[in-house]
């Protein structure tokens, strides 16, 4: 088979609109989400199961990796949730009109997230 067709495997050169760098972001934000789940479900668990069992669990989330992956895990959320709001909005009818209109409220939905991305820092640190 002898296809004249184009083909670009170098994913280094695809340029895609904003819209699709936050669709993408969302799904994979809903994954770590996913697992998420499960880390934080054993923490409640760990913490209720005993008094020795709790302070144990205190020392293991003093580690920085740990508290790395509470941080990741809380971006995760906050950045769900705010693309996931810009999709229901979208949903009802609202900025689907035009690319224009779907690309400010992408960019307005990375903003937010960078904010709220900024003040989860805050408050961990």
């Amino acid at each position: 088979m002898d296809k004249k067709r184009p083909v670009n495997l170098d994913i280094g050169t695809i340029k895609l609109p904003i819209t699709s760098y936050v669709s993408i972001l969302h799904r994979v934000s809903g994954v770590i989400m996913f697992f998420a789940v499960g880390i934080f479900l054993w923490i409640l668990e760990s913490s209720l199961a005993s008094e020795q069992s709790f302070a144990d669990l205190g020392q293991l989330l003093s580690n920085p990796i740990c508290q790395f992956i509470i941080w990741g895990s809380l971006a995760a959320l906050a950045y769900h949730a705010i693309a996931g709001i810009r999709h229901l909005i979208m949903d009802f009818g609202f900025g689907e009109d035009d690319f224009a209109s779907g690309r400010n409220s992408a960019w307005a939905a990375v903003v937010l997230a960078v904010v709220a991305i900024a003040l989860i820092t805050w408050w961990i640190l």
